[in-house]
């Protein structure tokens, strides 16, 4: 099969929506490319280079920058959670509440401000609980509230009403509230996966930490409970070691994935090792004690462990629990990666059998990206639910854009699309920092752009399951 491509011009109406040029269904594109350039249009804020199988469809637009802009008024779009109708976009400030519920034209209803970079965020039900990533400087506010000087830890929201969120609390897993619990941790909250524990009315949460200088005591994940009945009374409950491999070290968990049903397993993805653990069923452990299982390493071209370059960045499973996908991060996703020339290592995504570790195979993105300093990395992913019990991951890659890839087969992975834009000039923190599958189509989180929604026409994705709620890091059930 051949690529079919073509110059994908996305322009900015009244409505905020995005051409969608027609394509065929059933596209099955592989390394070449054919393309179709279209010249741009008046209005047009973007260009991108699409295979004809994914369709632009809608936009809700934030325009912010990363360089240039003091940390304080930073306001980039980060990661993504799903509740109903709702999309719950991440920010530098606080976070947006977008009503998806039409595809083609997505709307902001509220963005509480909350001035704590990253905002990696967890939804259930009204509640929302959001990463505040490095030390607070004096001057920081959330929600009208100042943040005390030092701050690091989450804020939990009410979002009963999406026009009008509420600060309910906030958990502080700095030196200064490490002090304040007698414990010798104190590393920060640089992303956060939750699991509803239902049994016992809570939310257990991971906060995966900032590594904290690197400092050995943030080998960890900080474990937090939000009682359901009362969030406001959420607390910091324990703390889950990692285990460093056979370098002996580690930099904390950059993000971890969870899925229960058959499978209760949790994935830290850690520095060099990423840890595995059982948090259930046979093989033991609980929410709040996962069991240690086993670290994934990966090696160079000439066979040694890598430990150096980058680090491990994100972690899920296949819906049927059996595979465990991860994804390497090079450069600290600033730097311009994915070349041409680059190792595989640094544009690839990683299958292992999710039981024992062994590799099973991976994916090597086929598109150099070679112009102008772009920033990329295989960074926030998730698994399309599939009855039919195909692999298909959906990607957002920074200025690589957005991919899907077919790894039923994990040992021959495939590229079923992709919308790849063009550089960023002058070159700039920008591109697809998190895009994910939820009921029929894809979420694009683009760091300078906003919320972009496209819909995949392939085969690959029928039959899907429809969801009422989506956290990509947690995976609630198994599909046999």
């Amino acid at each position: 099969m051949r690529y079919t491509t073509r110059r994908l011009v996305l322009v900015l109406t009244a409505m905020s929506l995005l051409l969608a040029l027609p394509a065929p269904a059933g596209a099955h594109p592989d390394d070449e490319h054919d393309h179709d350039d279209r010249a741009g249009e008046a209005g047009s804020y973007t260009v991108r280079e699409s295979t004809r199988n994914l369709h632009a469809l809608g936009h809700s637009a934030h325009p912010a920058q990363f360089f240039g802009v003091p940390a304080a008024q930073r306001q980039i779009s980060s990661d993504i959670a799903f509740w109903g109708n709702y999309a719950i976009q991440g920010n530098y400030d606080g976070f947006r509440i977008v009503d998806i519920s039409e595809p083609g034209d997505p709307r902001l209803v509220s963005h509480p401000r909350c001035n704590g970079d990253q905002g990696d965020i967890y939804v259930h039900d009204s509640i929302v609980v959001r990463a505040w990533n490095s030390p607070a400087p004096a001057g920081r506010h959330c929600m009208g509230e100042p943040v005390p000087v030092g701050f690091e830890g989450v804020h939990v929201f009410d979002i009963s009403d999406p026009a009008a969120p509420r600060l309910l609390t906030a958990v502080e897993f700095s030196q200064t509230g490490a002090a304040q619990r007698g414990t010798a941790d104190g590393c920060g909250s640089h992303t956060v996966t939750g699991v509803p524990d239902l049994a016992n009315n809570r939310l257990v949460v991971y906060s995966n930490n900032s590594s904290g200088a690197n400092r050995t005591v943030c080998n960890a994940m900080d474990v937090l409970e939000v009682p359901l009945s009362n969030p406001a009374g959420a607390a910091h409950i324990g703390r889950v070691p990692l285990t460093g491999g056979s370098l002996g070290s580690n930099n904390g968990c950059h993000d971890a994935g969870v899925i229960l049903g058959d499978a209760n397993l949790l994935a830290c993805a850690s520095g060099h090792a990423a840890n595995v653990f059982s948090i259930g069923g046979s093989r033991g452990g609980s929410l709040e004690n996962p069991v240690w299982l086993y670290n994934v390493e990966e090696s160079d071209a000439a066979g040694n462990k890598v430990g150096i370059g980058g680090r491990w960045h994100s972690a899920t499973f296949t819906w049927d629990g059996k595979v465990l996908v991860l994804g390497w991060e090079p450069g600290g996703g600033a730097a311009a990666e994915c070349e041409s020339t680059d190792p595989d290592i640094k544009k690839s995504k990683f299958f292992y059998d999710a039981a024992t570790g062994r590799k099973l195979g991976q994916w090597v993105m086929p598109r150099g990206q070679d112009g102008q300093g772009e920033n990329c990395t295989v960074h926030n992913f998730n698994l399309v639910p599939l009855r039919s019990g195909r692999y298909v991951a959906i990607g957002g890659h920074y200025q690589a854009g957005t991919w899907a890839v077919d790894f039923t087969n994990p040992a021959n992975a495939r590229t079923v699309a992709f919308s790849d834009p063009e550089p960023i000039s002058p070159a700039n923190l920008g591109g697809a920092w998190s895009s994910y599958w939820y009921n029929g189509f894809i979420h694009e989180s683009e760091i300078q752009t906003g919320l972009n929604v496209f819909r995949l026409s392939d085969r690959v994705v029928s039959g899907e399951l429809k969801l009422g709620h989506l956290n990509p890091q947690t995976q609630l059930f198994t599909i046999p």
